[in-house]
């Protein structure tokens, strides 16, 4: 998670922001990281869209409850 966020950081794409505690460190988008997530936004919500074609919101909904109780299942 580290190095993750400290790529992130090198990139341009977020910044540090002053945090209340010493041990915080709040992150936030910054211009650059704002833009990025904008388009891939886009590309994600299309996709979305392209793979639910055809299948209604009650049903998505069903789906997602039977698919959290198959997880619940596993969890036991």
């Amino acid at each position: 998670m580290t190095r993750t966020i400290a790529r992130l950081e090198e990139s341009g794409y977020i910044e540090q922001v002053a945090g209340k505690d010493k041990r915080e460190k709040p992150m936030k988008l910054t211009e650059l990281g704002t833009r990025v997530y904008e388009e891939v936004r886009v590309t994600i919500d299309q996709f979305e869209q392209e793979v639910l074609e055809g299948i209604s919101e009650e049903e998505q909904q069903e789906t997602i409850r039977i698919m959290e109780q198959i997880r619940n299942n596993m969890l036991k």
